[in-house]
């Protein structure tokens, strides 16, 4: 499989998601995908200390084993965590790394990430923290998520006034054929900054799986069926714009899950795509999704049938 930089890191095109893990999906099901994920050539595994309030990281530090030196592992922090606490303080994050690495049974983190900004904490004093970390071997490069342009710029200011610091390498923000946010200067941000793109939410949860079609009922075993807050993605627009994407696919010989993948890795800066797994099957699919390269024709037309004008970079 292709691999892609964040830093001095090289990951696979295709990332797991590790948010279900001690949640959607039991320990057999979760050993199950990460073995799928290696025997599939996938490097990548991406995981938070909140997801499944710590299940998540132990989980795959469990099941990584001794191939723990084989992989790439980013965990995130800040988030609230039970009797742990939240935040980007430095007194803070000392304290969820070390939790983190004794969930993750491992002596170090690849990609570190700070969940979310905290409005509270001079981003300077989050970074030197973090910085600490790097030099003390314990973590290899630091990234941020759910960030904005501008807060990417402030946390780089903050980097440059201190020669030799760690700085941000990646930004993990929602981004799919469905969600365009991240085109609204946060790619072009990435770019000027040469920071790595990791697009979580790639499938808009299921919407662009080809499980979802006009007239037909919801399928019964989808996140979409059980939690409101994913059923209300179900709107005529979205729909109608899944049923035009579903028709570009198959016009071409793909299904709209390879379109999915294939039009974020399109884009330059994304190096991972992000993408959550409750079964071996579905890590087959998603491994072998990322093949088909678009051309500039393709891209022009997805953004007509979409309604957009956005132009992506294309890779190589």
């Amino acid at each position: 499989m292709e691999q892609r930089r964040i830093g001095s890191l090289s990951v696979t095109v295709v990332g797991i998601g590790c948010n279900n893990f001690g949640a959607r999906i039991d320990e057999k099901r979760t050993e199950e995908v990460v073995n799928a994920a290696l025997a599939a050539g996938i490097n990548f595994f991406d995981t938070a200390d909140a997801y499944g309030e710590g299940k998540s990281e132990e989980l795959l530090g469990r099941f990584l084993g001794g191939r723990r030196s084989q992989v790439i592992v980013a965990t995130k922090f800040g988030l609230e965590m039970a009797g742990q606490g939240s935040g980007a303080r430095p007194e803070y994050i000392r304290k969820a790394f070390d939790a983190s690495l004794r969930r993750l049974k491992t002596a170090y983190i690849d990609l570190y990430q700070l969940h979310k900004p905290d409005p509270n904490v001079p981003i300077g004093e989050t970074l030197g923290a973090l910085d600490d970390l790097v030099k003390a071997g314990k973590m290899r490069e630091i990234g941020c998520s759910n960030f904005s342009a501008q807060q990417l710029r402030e946390a780089a200011a903050a980097s440059t006034a201190h020669p030799g610091s760690a700085r941000f390498v990646s930004v993990q923000n929602e981004y799919s054929l469905l969600h365009r946010e991240p085109e609204e200067g946060l790619l072009a941000e990435c770019e000027r900054e040469r920071l790595a793109f990791l697009p979580f939410f790639p499938l808009m949860s299921g919407l662009l799986t080809g499980k979802f079609r006009k007239g037909q009922p919801i399928p019964q075993d989808t996140r979409v069926a059980k939690f409101e807050r994913y059923r209300k993605l179900l709107t005529e627009e979205n729909i109608d714009k899944v049923e035009a994407l579903i028709g570009f696919a198959e016009s071409r010989g793909h299904t709209v899950l390879e379109l999915a993948f294939s039009w974020l890795l399109a884009h330059e800066v994304v190096a991972s795509v992000i993408a959550g797994a409750s079964s071996a099957r579905q890590v087959a699919d998603n491994a072998s999704a990322a093949m088909w390269k678009l051309t500039t024709d393709d891209l022009h037309e997805i953004d007509a049938l979409l309604g957009t004008g956005a132009q992506a970079a294309i890779k190589g």
